[in-house]
């Protein structure tokens, strides 16, 4: 039930991300969804695409660092106290959320969460338990 995504590790400078980017369009790569985390030196680019073995193989090709990750989608209610909701159930749990990022289907009432836990298999089954639903890998990259 876990999803892959790639992290890129980028020098904090101007153009690295449409660098990333360009590469990726030449590919035939599309991306689905993405967080930016950044310092003063580095950022760290993550990325749910559609071709995740094309994606790093075009990417190390150019140079960059790529690092795979497991990570867990879950549909959240898109509405005020859906993402709570979750939250809550993994709180009286004791999971820890390392982070995570949303993204929006064009159409339905229901946003994606992708998370990075701790523990992710107890993570997945505590969701599972309480009816929440878990997205696995493939149909996470055709979103």
């Amino acid at each position: 039930m876990q999803a892959e995504q790639i992290s890129i590790f980028l020098e904090n400078k101007a153009g690295r991300l449409s660098e990333v980017t360009g590469i990726l369009a030449k590919a035939k790569v599309n991306i689905r969804a993405l967080a930016l985390a950044d310092t003063s030196d580095f950022g760290v680019l993550r990325l749910i695409v559609d071709n995740n073995a094309v994606a790093e193989q075009a990417l190390k090709e150019n140079g960059f660092t790529v690092r795979k990750t497991k990570v867990v989608a879950v549909e959240v209610d898109d509405r005020p106290g859906g993402l709570f909701n979750i939250l809550e159930i993994l709180k009286n749990a004791q999971i820890n959320v390392e982070y995570m990022y949303a993204f929006i289907r064009q159409s339905g009432d229901k946003a994606v969460m992708v998370f990075r836990f701790d523990q992710s298999d107890e993570a997945i089954t505590v969701l599972t338990e309480n009816k929440i639903t878990v997205i696995n890998g493939k149909d996470l990259y055709k979103l």
